[in-house]
């Protein structure tokens, strides 16, 4: 999608504090943090919301939590965080992308950067 802004951070035309980057996933940093600790893991592929997965996404999906278990061990939060997917304006989602947030009350340890 040529206007969402997930789709830019993920083609790297917007930069982002990316943590971690992998073949389906990029995890930074949420502009409006909610915890000591608040990351996105967003899928390159577009899919607008939970709403939307269809037949053919299980495999990029189940990878959202091998993803999120290693963001999590980077950033030393591991066995002490939360995980959250919201869905649709009124459930809370504010850019048309899906994605899941990873937050934690840890103090950040220091991360390097990709």
């Amino acid at each position: 999608m040529e206007d969402c802004l997930f789709c830019k951070i993920a083609n790297k035309k917007i930069e982002s504090e990316i943590i971690l980057e992998n073949d389906y996933f990029l995890v930074f940093s949420d502009i409006h943090p909610k915890a000591n600790i608040h990351f996105l893991i967003v899928p390159k592929q577009h899919i607008k919301s939970v709403d939307d997965v269809m037949d053919g996404d299980e495999l990029v999906l189940g990878k959202i939590f091998t993803t999120a278990k290693e963001a999590a061990k980077k950033l030393g939060v591991s066995g002490a965080y939360r995980l959250g997917v919201n869905v649709g304006k009124d459930g809370g989602q504010e850019i048309e992308h899906i994605h899941m947030h990873l937050l934690s009350d840890k103090t950040r340890k220091g991360v390097e950067k990709l």
